[in-house]
């Protein structure tokens, strides 16, 4: 979001609670309406993480259920589906970034609007003013309190999950598998090099107790389900379980903001990453939001009904996403018999037609045409007596 205010001509801080902008945890997967969005901000994606052609998904006696078909929805899309290591996205993002315009240990505790804007207190007493506040203080949002949305509720299940560099895993390295059992799910996906993304998901609740040793734990609910995943289950350790486990849980979309604040990302949609959207949704609302603050009318600056426009435009596509991420995926065999009954075709197109619904397509292709038009408009510059 930083990039695209920046793009468009705008002052903009990130005030981070982190001390540093060092990226942690595993991988994401960058679909074609999230990839669009990162060409969209100047980003070079070119070599990151490891381009997937398609996924597999198998139940856990290794029926096959459906084929996606990655490099055909690409084609159709316009842009490609990778799977990144975190800190390989944010390195990405911060290519070219003023690194004076992110301040780190500005953790938020307070938010109060102004006649002029809004005013931050952060934990060790200082305070800044700014036009516009943007709330991406992720899943326990500061501002998305302010602002009165509802808190996130628990789905019923957690991830446990990692980044481990490990060769020979998978046959083919730009073909993902999701296979799925009766009291739990997994994932194998290749993220560049020697790197794969694994999770294990399964049921969880709010009296959790973690266990003395979760490896045993896992490799008791997925032990043979595929020789792929035996050689995961031998790599991984206690240690590489350590972060985990992530429970899922679900935003009520809020209605809108208040006055000059709005959310973005997680802060305003938390969702299950069963669909592997989280990111990508992320990246729609900075397109989103972007233009509506480049199409505000510098006459009426009129900023609070722009804002809402943003939070109106997201709400119905952003919620269907977060319905169809929050569907339980952990079925039996019986029930999951008849997806396999299904062509491959169908079930890439299915996904395919989805990804078009929620991406605000006609926005997006006309965005990148103004960009395009504008870096290649050729400019006349005089000198001046300043």
């Amino acid at each position: 979001m930083a990039r695209g205010l920046l793009r468009d001509g705008h002052d903009v801080t990130v005030f981070d609670q982190r001390s540093n902008s060092q990226a942690g945890g595993g991988a994401v997967t960058i679909w074609p309406n999230g990839s669009t969005v990162l060409a969209q901000l100047g980003v070079d994606m070119d070599g990151a993480g490891q381009l997937l052609s398609s996924v597999r998904v198998l139940t856990s006696r290794g029926r096959r259920l459906a084929t996606l078909d990655v490099t055909a929805m690409a084609n159709q899309l316009g842009a490609p589906v990778r799977m990144v290591p975190r800190r390989d996205l944010l390195k990405r993002l911060l290519d070219g970034f003023p690194s004076g315009r992110i301040r780190c240990n500005c953790r938020a505790v307070g938010v109060l609007s102004t006649p002029t804007g809004v005013l931050v207190d952060f934990e060790d007493g200082s305070s800044v003013e700014g036009d516009l506040l943007i709330g991406a203080d992720g899943l326990h949002s500061i501002v998305r309190q302010v602002v009165g949305a509802p808190g996130a509720e628990p789905t019923g299940w957690c991830s446990w999950q990692g980044l481990i560099a490990l060769s020979d895993v998978v046959d083919d390295k730009h073909v993902a598998q999701v296979i799925i059992g009766k009291h739990g799910n997994l994932g194998l996906w290749p993220a560049g090099g020697s790197d794969l993304q694994w999770w294990f998901d399964l049921p969880w609740s709010n009296d959790f107790i973690r266990p003395q040793c979760p490896i045993a734990v896992i490799r008791s609910h997925f032990s043979g389900w595929s020789d792929s995943v035996d050689r995961v289950l031998a790599a991984l350790t206690d240690d590489h379980l350590a972060p985990s486990p992530y429970p899922h849980f679900r935003h009520p979309i809020p209605r809108q903001g208040q006055e000059a604040m709005t959310l973005l990302g997680d802060a305003a949609h938390t969702m299950p990453p069963t669909l592997a959207q989280g990111t990508n949704q992320a990246l729609l609302d900075t397109m989103v939001l972007c233009k509506a603050l480049a199409d505000l009318s510098s006459a009426t600056n009129d900023l609070p009904r722009a804002l809402r426009w943003y939070e109106k435009t997201r709400r119905r596509r952003v919620a269907a996403v977060s319905r169809v991420a929050s569907l339980q995926v952990a079925h039996g065999e019986s029930v999951l018999r008849p997806a396999a009954l299904l062509s491959d075709r169908f079930h890439t197109w299915g996904l395919l037609l989805f990804l078009r619904l929620t991406s605000h397509r006609r926005m997006s292709a006309a965005i990148t045409r103004d960009l395009a038009t504008a870096t290649n408009t050729p400019t006349c510059t005089a000198g001046s007596g300043l």
